[in-house]
C-alpha cells in the first residue's frame, strides 16, 4: 500500500507533535491498515480481527508531499496473528518497522461486547 502525507498526517495536525512531518500515529494507522489487508484472506466467514499490540519504531521523517509504502507479513498465525511491519519512504530509506499483533474475533459477537 501507498501513502502519500498530506498536511493532515503531520504530526502538528494530529497533535502528536509540532513539526509537519508524517505524525507517528498516522504511520501507525497506515500500518494497521497493511495487516487488515493482509489478515482478510485467511479469515472465515463472519470472522475479523481487533489490533492488540504495537510495537513500531518510528525511525525517520516523511514531509507533506512524500510518498511511503507499508508493507505487512504474517510471521505467526492462530487466533492471535503477529506481522512484521515496515515502511519505506520514496527514496527507498526505512521510516518504520516492528511488529503488530491481531486477534482473531467472531465479528457478531465482538460487536455487541459491552
Amino acid at each position: 500500500m501507498q501513502f502519500t502525507v498530506t498536511d493532515d498526517d503531520t504530526a502538528l495536525a494530529l497533535g502528536s507533535g509540532d513539526i509537519p512531518v508524517l505524525g507517528t500515529p498516522r504511520l501507525i494507522a497506515w500500518l494497521e491498515a497493511a495487516t487488515v489487508a493482509e489478515a482478510a484472506p485467511r479469515l472465515g466467514p463472519g470472522q475479523t480481527t481487533v489490533g492488540a499490540a504495537v510495537r513500531v519504531r518510528h525511525r525517520r521523517p516523511t514531509p507533506v508531499g512524500g510518498t511511503v509504502d507499508v508493507f505487512a507479513s504474517l510471521i505467526t498465525e492462530g487466533d492471535r496473528l503477529t506481522f512484521d511491519v515496515s515502511a519505506v519512504d520514496g527514496d527507498g530509506h526505512y521510516v518504520a518497522d516492528g511488529e503488530i499483533d491481531r486477534v482473531v474475533v467472531d465479528r457478531a459477537a465482538f460487536g455487541s461486547a459491552s
